[in-house]
């Protein structure tokens, strides 16, 4: 491949990886910046819930730690507590992105 086309392909998706937008439900809600640990998170959040989103690459080994550090960040944006077991993903085990309710 071409370096100029390497670059251009790299940018993109840079740009693409570094976005977070919300899912439907969590248009209009607050949005903040939250680093754990070295991870950055951006968390959306609504009176009774938040949706968290991951950014950046991580191995599979490196995941483990994510649903805990995820609502940690929800708790820190919202000022609320997470509901145990109130974590929702997209899919099982997914580490990019979850949604928690929380009690305030």
């Amino acid at each position: 491949m071409r370096p100029f086309i390497r670059l251009i392909l790299g940018l993109i998706t840079g740009l693409v990886a570094a976005c977070a937008s919300p899912a439907p439900q969590y248009f209009g809600a607050a949005r903040q910046e939250v680093v754990l640990e070295g991870i950055s998170f951006t968390v959306f959040t609504r009176e009774t819930s938040a949706e968290v989103i991951r950014h950046g690459y991580l191995t599979r080994a490196e995941r483990a730690p994510v649903p805990a550090l995820m609502a940690r960040a929800a708790e820190q944006a919202s000022g609320c507590r997470v509901i145990p077991g109130a974590i929702v993903t997209g899919l099982p085990g997914d580490t990019g992105e979850a949604r928690f309710q929380l009690r305030c």
